[in-house]
Formats: C-alpha cells, structure tokens, sequence
C-alpha cells in the first residue's frame, strides 16, 4: 500500500483536472478575449455554468491531491499529472463527439508507457517530512521570481503561441508551488490537527499560489493555441514539481544507469504530450 493510495489519489486527481479543464477552457472561449491581465475575467466566467461545473471538478481534485501527497512524496504524485492532458482530449472527444485519430491514440499509449517507464525507473521515494524555513525561503522567491517574469514575458506578445507558451509555463509554476505547499500543510493538520492546519503559514500559502493559477490558466487558455500552452503546463507542472521534491523535501530518486531509462520515459511523454496539443480537438467546433 506504500504507493497504492497516493497513485491512486493522484489519478483521480488527474481525471477530475482535466475534466475541469475541459470545461474551463469552453467558458474560456465563449466569455470576451482580453489582451491584458484583468482579474474581472473570473466574474465574467461565474456567470457561466460550465465553468462552475468545471471549479467543483478543481475542488475534487484539490481533495483528492490533498490526499495523495499526503501519502506520498511529490516526485510521484505531481507526474501523474502528466496524464490530464490525454484524459482531457479524451473526455473532449466524447463532448464534441469527434473521434480521436490514430496518431493521437498512438500519442496517448506514448504518454501512458512514458510515465510509467519514467517512474519506474526513477522510483522516487523517502524524503523529509518537515521542510525547514531556510529551506522553504529561497523556492518560494525562485518560484515567484519565475512566474513573474514568465507572466509578464507572455503579456507583452499578442495573442499566439508566444504569449500562451508563456503563461502556461507560469501557471506551471504555479501549480508545483501549490502542491509543495499544500504537502506541507497537510503534514502539519496530521500532526498538529484543524487548529494547526488553519494557523500554519503553509495553508494560506498554498491557497494564495492556487487562486494565482487558476488565474494564469484563464488566461493562458485564452493567450493562443493549445499546442503551446498545454506542453508548457504539463510538461513544466511535473518538471519544476520534481525539483521541488528533491530540493525540498529530499526526496530520493535513482540515478547512475537508470537515469537512461528515465530519458527515454521523458522523450515518450514530450513527444506524446506535443502530440496531442498540436492535434487537439477544438472545443468550439468539435475539431
């Protein structure tokens, strides 16, 4: 059971973001496009039901996220994440009753293989369960040093890959953020109860980071196309995720030989995960 609960939290996680990924990005595209950073976009979207259905997806996740680091490090969970974007185009494809080709279904089993290679042979596992401050002080400057720069890199391009790239990249960010704290959090409500979770800097932290990617995956969506906003989330939420593991939580993962099996799990997923962004199914037209 040591890794049964957190990979199985984390898939439920994973289905329910990218069912509320669908449904974002289609009140996304039917609320008016903004060129800048307008935090009046989300009163747009409430009055949208869809997107409401698509925040009570987020909730589920972010409960069963929760769960998932909580019981496992974050060099596991947060991968597994990988797998929203096949189950979003999956999930689109049964909307807009467009069939998937083959190329994308040969997209989707790289993915799956990739990850699991990846995984496989990284084994992460052990780590601290209590992250200093010291510790914590320099990633959270790097990560908001980053997300900055990465937002207001994408706002300054029109819209097109530039800009969504951009974006998706910060919400990324963002993302791995919210997750390394959230571990955090949940760390000290198993130890120190309700009391503990809501006076702890930790919850508000994490709370504060997810709220700011919600924000940036709004309008990420909106920055351009798929192909260049969904890699930079995907591939970047696992990739910055991963770092934050080992550099927070000390997390061990294999190296020396297996380090060429982990390259090619990787290789799989990024040419998997470019894939289907590039072929994805718009969610306006069906195609």
């Amino acid at each position: 059971m040591g890794v049964v609960l957190p990979v199985l939290f984390a898939l439920l996680a994973a289905f329910s973001n990218a069912l509320a990924t669908v449904l974002q990005r289609r009140a996304a595209l039917s609320v008016p496009q903004t060129q800048g950073f307008r935090p009046g976009l989300v009163l747009d979207l409430l009055r949208r039901p869809v997107w409401i259905g698509g925040m009570l997806a987020v909730v589920v996740a972010g409960v069963a996220q929760a769960v998932a680091l909580a019981t496992g490090p974050l060099s596991l969970v947060q991968p597994l994440f990988v797998l929203e974007l096949p189950l979003a185009l999956l999930l689109a494809s049964l909307m807009t009753g467009r069939h998937m080709s083959h190329v994308m279904w040969l997209a989707v089993g790289g993915v799956v293989v990739g990850l699991g290679v990846a995984l496989a042979s990284a084994a992460p596992d052990g780590g601290e369960a209590d992250v200093p401050l010291d510790r914590w002080v320099p990633a959270l400057v790097a990560c908001a040093v980053a997300a900055v720069l990465l937002t207001a890199a994408g706002l300054k391009r029109p819209v097109g890959k530039a800009r969504a790239g951009c974006l998706g990249a910060a919400t990324a960010v963002c993302y791995a953020l919210t997750a390394a704290l959230m571990k955090d959090s949940m760390r000290v409500l198993d130890t120190d109860g309700l009391v503990g979770f809501l006076t702890t800097w930790q919850t508000y932290g994490f709370a504060a980071a997810g709220v700011g990617a919600v924000l940036l995956l709004e309008h990420a969506m909106q920055g351009g196309p798929l192909v260049a906003s969904q890699p930079a989330l995907t591939l970047g939420d696992a990739a910055v995720s991963l770092l934050l593991g080992v550099v927070l939580y000390q997390e061990d993962v294999r190296a020396g030989w297996w380090i060429v099996p982990q390259l090619l799990g990787v290789a799989l997923i990024v040419m998997g995960v470019l894939t289907l962004a590039r072929r994805g199914i718009d969610l306006r037209t069906g195609r």
